[in-house]
């Protein structure tokens, strides 16, 4: 771990996470990753201690802690299971973030405290089956009837999906305006418009619920509606940077166990006569693991003491979230070739950290599309 001064309050934090992953989150691991099991009892346990609203004020059920105690909690779940961590983080970054940030007070007041406390969950519906990085061709349509709005589409990829209580929808209210023509919605998940089309078998990730949702004349509201018409698109490029953090944080975690796993193998395991730690190869490896761990650690850790300032974290959010998921990749490719033959099997852990990095260089924006903003905010820093 980096030499970084956390306040008394954030070590409290660090290792109460610290604690809860060792005990309860990472005997099951493995189990609930191998039967695609939703881990229930430990999201009801996180939001008993707090963690499913860690950036929600008290006023509204929430912890009121930051986005540096989220990351250091959020690491120490995902080092233990990617999975239940990015429950976690969908529930604080994309779905308690953007109702904080852009909801009505009566909105605020109606959802914050149940999903804060970890009471109703949340998904955050944006990507669909022919639209993930172009949020402007947006099939989905929202349209006004009344005091009303009228909603029809599918949307795909939503993480939480299955289990959630609450969705945060992004949808086109008038598609002849492109991004402009995008609103914010709060829907109820129990809404009988709503309905789970199929759920998607996954390389990693298993014990989340990845869903495809179509809506049929799912009937909203007005007072449903996230700020005014036309919003949507700044709510969703405002809420994908936060996201980001969390993605960053998920692959500084799988890759911290990674690191871990393979280092005491490597010492573990003989080799003409010797552990094979003591290569000089292996030992190169390991140094370049760890100094990529190292970077995407402190990256992550500056976007969130950025957001935690109420500073412009764009540019710095995506570098993050780009190079810490690649570092993960890279790290948990290594992991693998370290336990050479028994890294490919299940039997050994290192074949899970693999197959769980791989969606952090995909969700809330490829490595490509990070690459785009980061090099549209240089392009316009730069004079």
């Amino acid at each position: 771990m980096s030499i970084i001064t956390l306040t008394e309050e954030q070590e409290l934090i660090k290792m109460t996470a610290r604690d809860f992953a060792a005990r309860e989150v990472r005997p099951m691991a493995a189990l609930n990753d191998r039967e695609g099991k939703f881990p229930k009892e430990l999201v009801d346990k996180l939001g008993e201690l707090g963690f499913m609203g860690m950036m929600v004020p008290e006023e509204y059920g929430g912890s009121a802690l930051g986005c540096v105690s989220y990351v250091i909690s959020l690491e120490e779940l995902c080092a233990a299971c990617a999975s239940t961590g990015i429950i976690m983080s969908v529930n604080n970054s994309l779905v308690c973030s953007p109702i904080l940030a852009f909801a009505s007070e009566e909105q605020k007041r109606a959802y914050l405290p149940d999903l804060a406390s970890g009471k109703k969950l949340g998904c955050f519906a944006l990507s669909e089956p022919d639209a993930g990085s172009d949020p402007a061709s947006l099939r989905t349509l929202a349209l006004r009837k009344g005091d009303s709005y009228i909603i029809n589409g599918t949307k795909a990829w939503i993480t939480n999906g299955a289990e959630a209580d609450v969705m945060v929808l992004i949808a086109a209210t008038d598609p002849s305006k492109k991004h402009h023509g995008i609103s914010a919605f709060i829907i109820d998940m129990n809404n009988p418009g709503v309905k789970i089309a199929k759920l998607e078998h996954k390389l990693g990730i298993r014990a989340t619920s990845t869903a495809q949702i179509y809506f049929e004349d799912c009937k909203v509201p007005k007072s449903a509606m996230m700020g005014h018409e036309g919003d949507g698109f700044k709510i969703a490029m405002s809420t994908l940077d936060g996201g980001r953090i969390g993605v960053a944080t998920q692959a500084v975690g799988i890759a911290r166990e990674a690191l871990e796993v393979a280092v005491r193998y490597s010492k573990e395991r003989q080799a003409f006569g010797k552990s094979i730690s003591s290569f000089q190869g292996l030992q190169f490896m390991i140094a370049d693991m760890a100094t990529r761990l190292e970077a995407s650690r402190l990256l992550t850790l500056q976007a969130a003491v950025m957001k935690d300032n109420h500073m412009n974290y764009s540019k710095e959010s995506a570098m993050a979230k780009v190079f810490a998921s690649e570092a993960a990749m890279w790290i948990t490719t290594k992991a693998i070739q370290i336990h050479g033959g028994y890294g490919y099997t299940v039997d050994y852990p290192v074949e899970r950290f693999f197959r769980d990095a791989k969606i952090t260089e995909i969700y809330e924006g490829t490595s490509e599309i990070q690459r785009v903003i980061i090099a549209r905010e240089v392009l316009r820093e730069i004079v």
